[in-house]
């Protein structure tokens, strides 16, 4: 992203992101295309994730790429699976999918980290999914009600649990909606 003096990155990417949500509620977006038009603007505006990830609000943004990037890949990989082409690119975008997740959950950790797992909580949630039962978790931080990130990572499940902050419990996502659409 090139960067414009007293130009606000954040204000610019989640003011767009939060454009692409309110479509996506109000219906004129589908998830897959939700998840087209966010990757569209992470490769128009250039956008890259921070290196240097020392507050909150960069652990957000990092999150939020990173997801962005994965949902993507994960997409690209399944298309070319289900219509048997191209093996060998479905392998490679399966590949760059599961570095992508990596990086989100590392990010997730860096955020956790960022709020000395203070006012947050995680806990599974109910999907629709079988394979996703007692697998995928969310994490909220009360202080910021927009900010929710999802898992199903073990090793970060892990370290939320050692800290206190997971709870055995299942209970509904707060974006179920989106959750458990299929893209």
């Amino acid at each position: 992203m090139q960067y414009i003096p007293g130009e606000n990155i954040f204000e610019k990417f989640f003011a767009q992101r939060e454009s692409l949500i309110f479509q996506y509620k109000k219906g004129d977006l589908n998830k897959r295309e939700y998840i087209e038009e966010s990757h569209a603007y992470l490769v128009n505006q250039d956008v890259k994730p921070f290196k240097n990830v020392d507050a909150f609000e960069k652990a957000v943004f990092n999150y939020q790429y990173y997801n962005i990037m994965a949902k993507y890949f994960h997409m690209k990989s399944e298309t070319l699976k289900t219509s048997a082409k191209h093996p060998e690119l479905a392998k490679q975008y399966s590949e760059k999918r599961d570095k992508h997740y990596h990086l989100k959950d590392k990010m997730t950790l860096r955020a956790v980290e960022l709020k000395d797992y203070y006012d947050l909580e995680a806990y599974y949630i109910k999907v629709s999914s079988v394979q996703l039962k007692k697998v995928l978790y969310e994490i909220i931080f009360h202080e910021h009600p927009d900010v929710v990130f999802h898992s199903k990572s073990r090793w970060l499940r892990e370290r939320l649990e050692r800290e206190g902050v997971f709870s055995n419990t299942t209970k509904r996502s707060v974006i179920e909606q989106y959750v458990n659409e299929k893209y």
